[in-house]
């Protein structure tokens, strides 16, 4: 009986190790992988939430620090769509294709913003632009640019209509870089004076007969009305007088150039006044 029961014993304690050892093992591998899991899910969960904290947080700083940058920076370029310039002269370019383009040379701007009209004040809005410094200014003139804000007096001040108008825009440059290779734009000067001229040079008229027993009339102007009625020449007749010296526009003409370091823009064709005359600009 004790044999028997020694052996039985020593089966149990057999039995049991391996199944305490089984357990345990078991329960090894089943906590490892749920730890690790878990682990992994954590670390996936929290990655995504910073890395998109961390975008977020980028995306909102970047254009703050642009805005800043924006607002401290006073030298941002105004655009519109007018300028003054001075006439230098007439050259040639060529273009990609070797096309002979002849070009009229515009000194334009900087100009400085004097004045700024608006609707509620003044009735209408607009912006007056001045163009080369005045040595000796008068002192209602110095005034009137204190007031602006703009430290050197300009001999020519011209107003252009515009419709977004704000004070914030007195004492800024409108320079050559508002305009675009390509723009069509309007160009207004005082066209050169040519003196007292002839009905011929003045009105192109075509003169009298040169033959048939004409004498004296191949220059002539002819008749300027009719006798009893209406008695007198009407107004605006053409004929002999002044000529040139008058406020002409040319339209569409194209911009092929611009030189902005230079402040030189160069347009297509001719336009009206002499060299080194004022001229004024608008698309």
């Amino acid at each position: 009986m004790f044999v028997e029961d020694k052996n039985n014993d020593i089966e149990k304690d057999i039995n049991e190790v391996p199944t305490e050892e089984a357990a345990a093992e078991e329960a090894a591998v089943e906590e490892t992988p749920v730890e690790e899991a878990a682990a992994e899910e954590a670390a996936v969960e929290e990655t995504p939430a910073e890395e998109a904290a961390a975008e977020e947080a980028a995306v909102e700083e970047t254009p703050v620090g642009e805005a800043a940058a924006e607002e401290t920076n006073p030298e941002v370029a105004l655009r519109f769509d007018f300028i003054i310039g001075k006439k230098l002269g007439m050259t040639r370019v060529f273009d990609d294709v070797g096309n002979n383009l002849p070009v009229t040379v515009i000194e334009a701007g900087p100009c400085p913003i004097v004045q700024v009209k608006s609707n509620d004040k003044e009735g209408y809005s607009s912006l007056q632009l001045g163009f080369i410094k005045q040595k000796k200014p008068k002192k209602p003139l110095l005034g009137h640019f204190k007031r602006s804000k703009v430290q050197n007096c300009t001999k020519i001040l011209k107003e252009f209509r515009c419709e977004k108008v704000d004070n914030t825009f007195l004492g800024k440059e409108v320079k050559v870089d508002s305009f675009n290779e390509g723009d069509f734009v309007s160009v207004t000067g005082i066209s050169k004076g040519k003196g007292f001229a002839g009905h011929m040079k003045r009105h192109n008229f075509g003169g009298g007969r040169a033959s048939h027993g004409k004498n004296s009339v191949m220059r002539k102007a002819g008749s300027v009305g009719a006798g009893t009625w209406p008695g007198r020449v009407w107004k605006g007749t053409r004929m002999a007088g002044r000529m040139g010296g008058d406020n002409v526009t040319v339209d569409n003409l194209k911009v092929i150039k611009i030189d902005i370091d230079n402040n030189l823009l160069f347009v297509k064709g001719a336009i009206p006044g002499a060299s080194k005359s004022i001229v004024y600009i608008q698309k």
